[in-house]
């Protein structure tokens, strides 16, 4: 089955002449090609999708996808259906899938580290890429890979080095990437006249860069801000996940499995949230994978994106602080209490109506890993807690924890307790699903994106409001 067919599974009257079943049953689609390299397979793929997509569009181009309200144009574009993202669908109440595997699915079917219980996040981006699962040995050379291109120029050191501490580490991981775009050979390309069908690859080259050298831009930023300012170098014949922890300074196995999760958890979420349709948006003015990522960053540090882990943690110490064991009458009145001035941090989603499964998965990590930390109880009771109590509330949509609720609590539990640090883990997770996007989009040959705006007095000439 294509990815266009994946994609649309649930308009059965936009595939009706194709006879696709409204619901499919995703099964394993292991890797079509025994190449260990993802650029030839990439290639072999995309002339087929490319054609698959053209043919959509030939006889479905003018098909109607939905209706916008003059709701949704002043509400954030909630729930209108106008963009096309191939790497991960986002259910409202079944979470995400990635190429159509839901995250349980990812845990089960992914080649994992040497003794590793959890999914390497190299093989999750090229499932991103390619849609099929990738076998141990195309895992393993996305890990070399990305050591073999992880140096960083010197210039970037510097400039990183030299930021004074006041610097918020979100602003040093974007300027970092703004100023790695000296290296990109898409914009040299593009300077050189490639053709227009050829952008791919010099977007796939410029991510994989850009991927390899965040652990350790990463680190830097940590290291000169927390440690001593040292940062050992790349260990060749360790994954990408293995390198950044031991970079960041931690020696521990199970830091470095829980890496491993949040690295994978964390990658993709639909093409509609802020940071992947920044990536996407400032993309389709063919800015480099670089500075496309650069402004990726900046919109996952608002306090409404990325941010949002760090406020969980602190909502979470407080009521630690206050008292050091609650009762459950005692902590759903201090949920209450806390419902009159501001919301629940880490509770609702602006898609998802149901437990966001990254959350779970993170639970069923602590369930293995820390069962008796106090913070993990407290996470844990509030969860049997709060979402009667947002029900009764009436105000929530969804009143289930997202994956903010969790992930404060297990990076502090390890040592790593600098919450202002926690968005650029997020961040580098982040890269591998919206390059993998990114790299579609110039296969695709995505145009420029340029909606439409209206002003609130043209809004009421045209729904006859003006008079």
């Amino acid at each position: 089955m294509g990815v266009l067919s994946r994609l649309y599974t649930g308009v059965p009257h936009l595939l009706a002449k194709r006879c696709i079943p409204a619901a499919a049953t995703y099964t394993t689609r292991h890797s079509s090609s025994s190449s260990t390299d993802l650029k030839t397979v990439l290639g072999e793929k995309v002339p087929a999708f490319q054609q698959e997509v053209a043919a959509f569009r030939k006889e479905y181009g003018d098909a109607k996808v939905g209706d916008i309200t003059v709701n949704m144009m002043y509400g954030g574009m909630r729930g209108m259906k106008g963009l096309v993202t191939e790497t991960s669908v986002l259910d409202p109440n079944e979470g995400i899938r990635f190429r159509g595997y839901s995250i349980p699915e990812c845990q089960e079917k992914l080649p994992k580290a040497a003794g590793g219980a959890e999914p390497l996040p190299e093989a999750l981006f090229w499932l991103l890429c390619t849609g099929d699962i990738p076998t141990e040995a195309q895992t393993k050379a996305i890990s070399k890979e990305w050591a073999d291109r992880a140096d960083v120029p010197t210039h970037v050191v510097t400039m990183l080095n030299n930021f004074p501490a006041t610097v918020h580490p979100m602003a040093q991981l974007s300027a970092a990437c703004n100023a790695l775009s000296t290296e990109s050979l898409f914009s040299k390309a593009y300077a050189d006249g490639v053709k227009k069908s050829e952008y791919w690859q010099y977007a796939y080259e410029d991510s994989m860069n850009l991927i390899a050298k965040l652990p350790t831009v990463a680190s830097i930023i940590y290291r000169n801000l927390y440690r001593d300012g040292k940062v050992a170098p790349i260990d060749p014949d360790l994954d990408w996940s293995a390198n950044f922890v031991k970079m960041l300074g931690y020696d521990n196995k199970d830091f470095t499995e829980l890496m491993r999760l949040y690295l994978t958890i964390h990658t993709d979420h639909e093409g509609g949230n802020v940071s992947a349709h920044t990536c996407h948006l400032v993309g389709s003015a063919l800015s480099d994978p670089y500075l496309s990522f650069a402004a990726s960053m900046n919109g996952l540090a608002g306090p409404l994106h990325g941010l949002a882990n760090q406020e969980v943690l602190i909502w979470l110490n407080k009521v630690h602080s206050e008292h050091s064991s609650f009762t459950d009458d005692e902590l759903k009145e201090f949920v209450w209490e806390t419902l009159k001035t501001g919301v629940i941090p880490g509770y609702g989603h602006a898609v998802l109506r149901k437990t966001d499964p990254r959350y779970m998965v993170q639970r069923e990590f602590a369930l293995k890993h820390l069962p008796d930390d106090p913070m993990f109880h407290l996470v844990s009771q509030l969860y049997n807690i709060v979402p009667d109590v947002l029900r009764e509330h009436g105000k929530a949509a969804n009143p289930w924890p997202n994956v903010d609720a969790h992930s404060g609590v297990l990076l502090q539990y390890y040592g790593m307790t600098e919450m202002n640090y926690y968005t650029v883990l997020f961040g580098v997770s982040r890269a591998l699903g919206v390059l993998s996007s990114l790299i579609w989009d110039r296969a695709l040959g995505l145009p420029l994106e340029r909606p439409k705006s209206m002003s609130t007095e043209g809004l009421k000439k045209l729904v006859g409001a003006s008079k």
